[in-house]
């Protein structure tokens, strides 16, 4: 057994680290979403092997949405994290240093030279001469290819989810607990009844009696907290049904009324039971809670649009932009009420910064000069 001190000193995960970072640095709950799942694929060492294009898929969204949350995280601690290849990493590291000229970048993209020991044609590539050569090696000596090996292994299984989520053939959704998170408990009747014919005294029997009692009830609790999470669970399936289908934009409005009034539940046994717990969805592993996003009413008196939603359709907005055609907020508010979006200036604003999005001025700059 571990002593207290040692509990106590022990470093966090890798994956325990980086997870701090996602609250931390994610302000809404689809790019914290993006950011956890990249997060869970990135190994041991700290590399990224897997291909954007299936987290575009599982979250509905564009790759560049992808690549703009992972370029966020390759800005964690430890530096070089999330990288995609060798190259990648070490340009993290030397970028933090300052230290990646054209010269470096060079030297990065041909590294299969660098192992051959083919100093002349790397010279000539980077364009320095042998002193220079020998000092850029330096540094790349210097770096950490393996940034992630600095923290403990995980032994922490990922998260399990408590509900499973399946697509039927005609198009409709099947839902059903996960065994593997359902609490095993089993009341022995056979037992107690063989205690009972024992020659037993009166408190003897009060208290087999009462703790028979208990072990039924909390069968019977268990039994009815399992079947509220499922009840729930489908609730929430079928009127984001849209979501599952089509993506993120098709996210609805929901709180904890809608769902509450849909199962004849009180909404504090919503919050309870939709609070960490997890969907195994053909669109990932979602928790519960994230399905709730408060409403934006649209421009005609139609249905209201998820906020979610919206500020996803902000952020293509802006991502689609031509450098000659920045788009203001005031032209933002003019083209979503055109798509029937009633929102405030005032509220673009709110999203765009919640998503660390420059103003239009800046942008104008940015773009200006190639950033």
């Amino acid at each position: 057994m571990r002593g207290l001190e040692e509990t106590l000193t022990e470093r966090p995960t890798l994956r325990q680290h980086l997870m701090e970072q996602v609250g931390l640095t994610f302000a809404h709950s689809t790019d914290r979403m993006i950011a956890a799942a990249l997060v869970e694929a990135i190994d041991d060492a700290g590399y990224l092997s897997e291909p954007l294009l299936g987290f575009a898929d599982q979250f509905g969204c564009d790759e560049a949405r992808i690549e703009a949350v992972l370029k966020q995280v390759q800005r964690f601690d430890p530096t070089g994290v999330g990288a995609r290849s060798l190259g990648e990493c070490l340009a993290l590291q030397l970028a933090e240093r300052n230290r990646l000229d054209p010269a470096m970048q060079a030297l990065l993209e041909h590294l299969p030279l660098l192992a051959h020991r083919d100093l002349a044609t790397l010279q000539r590539i980077c364009g320095v001469d042998g002193a220079d050569m020998s000092d850029m090696i330096g540094e790349i000596r210097a770096l950490n290819p393996k940034p992630g090996l600095a923290f403990e292994r995980s032994d922490v299984d990922p998260v399990t989810p408590d509900i499973l989520m399946h697509a039927l053939p005609d198009g409709t959704w099947i839902l059903e607990l996960n065994p593997e998170t359902l609490p095993r408990v089993l009341v022995n009747n056979r037992y107690h009844s063989r205690v009972r014919r024992q020659p037993l005294s009166k408190t003897d029997k009060e208290y087999i009696s009462e703790q028979f009692q208990t072990a039924n009830w909390l069968v019977k609790a268990l039994h009815q907290r399992a079947t509220t999470i499922l009840k729930v669970a489908s609730e929430i399936v079928r009127q984001q049904d849209g979501f599952f289908r089509y993506g993120i934009t098709h996210l609805r409005p929901l709180i904890l009324r809608d769902i509450a009034e849909g199962v004849g539940l009180h909404e504090s046994t919503v919050s309870r039971v939709t609070t960490a717990k997890y969907i195994a969805t053909p669109r990932g592993m979602l928790e519960l809670k994230y399905f709730f996003t408060s409403a934006i009413q649209s421009a005609d008196g139609s249905a209201a649009h998820s906020a979610e939603a919206v500020r996803y359709r902000i952020k293509a907005l802006i991502d689609a932009e031509k450098p000659t055609e920045v788009l203001s907020d005031d032209k933002i508010v003019d083209i979503l009420r055109t798509d029937g979006v009633d929102i405030a200036r005032r509220t673009v604003a709110k999203y765009r910064e919640a998503m660390r999005i420059s103003s239009s001025v800046q942008r104008r700059r940015e773009k200006a000069f190639g950033i």
